[in-house]
């Protein structure tokens, strides 16, 4: 395993002092002194990044199948009649709500000419920021389902809705937008998260538990920009090794009250849940679980693909993953959070791209979003009638309480500090493929 530990305390919450000014220029890609220059210094195409994508990855399969067999699309299920996967539309209509469904949720993918992270002169992320940007889309649909709710499609003509641009918004490429890569970074540093490097899910999703924790240090209540609380679901023993991870009803209460600041018994929860399903690949038996939790009405899907190629699986039908793919490269576009007239194309794609189940990287995370109590209750009534059937092979479980309490919140403190003996599942950029287990803290 490529590790990289950092037992030293974290950097204080970061301040927001750029100015919001554009850096337009196609600068090519740096690094400073000392780090892996060769690896970041080309200005990758886009049409040459594809190829060494598919090198990857595998050739992209694209479309929808003439399996007239369910497709579910985070928790909603599109029924596609037998004329329809024939290729005659005109029968039923539940093969464009899917592709309304599929071109509404949010694409995030490399960009190349943004301002430098930190003081670096790293202006894109071509080639390492794959796991980031999946997560960012992740987060993205959260807040789409928060704020517009999961019905909410994609606009025909402008204006567009104010709160779906505010959304774009937060993920900019800039010190300034609130989930930009700059602030990610920054925020994950304590989990070895650097410009130029590959980063697993489990250290992306507690780096994401770390900026929004910093930035409810520095905002009221009213003001966040992440407006619910962020679960890590972790396994038993020590937080990070023993098995399945246990989702602790306890847990997220305490989550939820420290989000609110004592101010509510409950809030808006988004869970994420990192796992290792196997060795080389998935192993077969966690692959139904894994496909029936896009059933859920809280299903935000999957950060994962193949070694060194994450990618944002949405759906599935049948054996087939659906996903977004962050590996396309864009040039850097900056919308402002008032700009209802904003040229939003390259944040929706209607390309849909399908790899095979058991193919997947066995590391990976889940998502799900619980917008109040009783959406919470129905997750967990469904996570453990999930575990009951499983066969003895739970992608995790759900309890009342854990019987030895972890609270990594606590652990960090206010300078987010690492304990000791944390895997972090870090490599630089020239690691990242052919390095299947950079998560190997919690195999199952």
């Amino acid at each position: 395993m490529k590790g990289f530990r950092e037992k030293a305390g974290a950097s204080k919450c970061f301040s927001k002092s750029t100015p919001d000014t554009p850096n337009r220029s196609l600068a090519s890609v740096g690094s400073e002194p000392g780090s892996s220059e060769t690896a970041v210094k080309r200005l990758v195409t886009a049409g040459s990044m594809r190829r060494i994508h598919e090198r990857v990855l595998g050739p992209s399969r694209t479309g929808i199948s003439s399996s007239t067999s369910d497709i579910w699309l985070l928790g909603v299920c599109h029924k596609i009649a037998q004329d329809e996967a024939l290729g005659d539309a005109a029968g039923n209509n539940g093969l464009a709500e899917f592709n309304q469904d599929f071109s509404s949720r949010i694409l995030i993918s490399y960009r190349k000419g943004f301002d430098p992270i930190g003081d670096s002169k790293i202006t894109s992320d071509v080639g390492w920021g794959c796991m980031l940007r999946s997560s960012q889309m992740l987060v993205a649909q959260a807040l789409l389902f928060h704020r517009l709710g999961r019905p909410w499609r994609k606009p025909l003509q402008k204006p567009f809705d104010c709160e779906y641009v505010e959304i774009l918004h937060l993920f900019g490429d800039s010190e300034t937008s609130p989930f930009s890569i700059h602030n990610l970074l920054q925020a994950g540093k304590a989990y070895g998260l650097a410009a130029g490097s590959w980063v697993g899910p489990y250290a992306m999703c507690r780096s994401w538990e770390a900026l929004a924790r910093c930035q409810r240090a520095e905002t009221g209540l009213g003001c966040q920009s992440l407006p619910m609380a962020i679960y890590v679901v972790s396994g038993d023993e020590d937080g990070e090794r023993g098995g399945a991870p246990v989702v602790c009803i306890d847990d997220a209460s305490r989550h939820c009250s420290v989000f609110s600041k004592g101010q509510a018994d409950w809030a808006p929860i988004l869970l994420l849940v990192p796992l290792v399903l196997g060795l080389e690949k998935v192993n077969p038996r966690y692959i139904p679980t894994l496909r029936l939790t896009f059933t859920f009405p809280q299903s935000l899907g999957i950060v994962g693909g193949k070694p060194g190629a994450s990618t944002y699986i949405v759906g599935v039908q049948e054996e087939s993953a659906i996903y977004l793919d962050p590996h396309d490269v864009q040039p850097v576009i900056y919308i402002g959070k008032d700009d209802l007239e904003a040229d939003t194309s390259t944040y929706h794609s209607d390309v849909i791209r399908h790899i095979h189940l058991d193919s997947i990287d066995p590391s990976l995370a889940i998502g799900f979003y619980c917008r109040d109590k009783d959406d919470f209750d129905d997750f967990c009534a469904r996570a453990s009638k999930l575990a009951e059937e499983s066969n003895g092979a739970p992608l995790f479980t759900v309890t009342q309480t854990h019987k030895k309490p972890v609270n990594h919140s606590d652990a960090l403190g206010e300078t987010g500090g690492v304990p000791e003996d944390d895997s972090l599942g870090v490599m630089s950029m020239n690691d990242a493929v052919g390095n299947a287990h950079e998560d190997d803290w919690q195999l199952l």
